[in-house]
């Protein structure tokens, strides 16, 4: 049985929908969820990596740049399911 070769970018660009359309679901989640509780406090936990900005001052033009990334629990699900996805496509 011959595997299909897929590229780094579609691979990335997978996994990067799903943590998008993770995270989506557990913000509409926690909507959805009573305040304070222990559920939306799981759910909604999210870790955060930021990186930035950083400025490139050339005279003529300046050009910041910056990074940040928000995952949550439901986001994470969100990931395994579109790497177990990308296994049938």
């Amino acid at each position: 049985m011959d595997r299909k070769r897929r590229s780094l970018g579609f691979v990335t660009l997978v996994i990067l929908l799903g943590a998008v359309v993770g995270t989506l679901l557990g913000h509409l989640l926690g909507m959805i969820l009573p305040d304070d509780s222990v559920v939306e406090e799981f759910f909604l936990k999210s870790g955060d990596l930021a990186l930035g900005p950083g400025t490139l001052n050339a005279g003529l033009f300046k050009l910041t740049l910056g990074f940040e990334l928000h995952i949550n629990v439901v986001g994470l699900i969100g990931v395994i399911v579109a790497v177990y996805l990308l296994r049938w496509y």
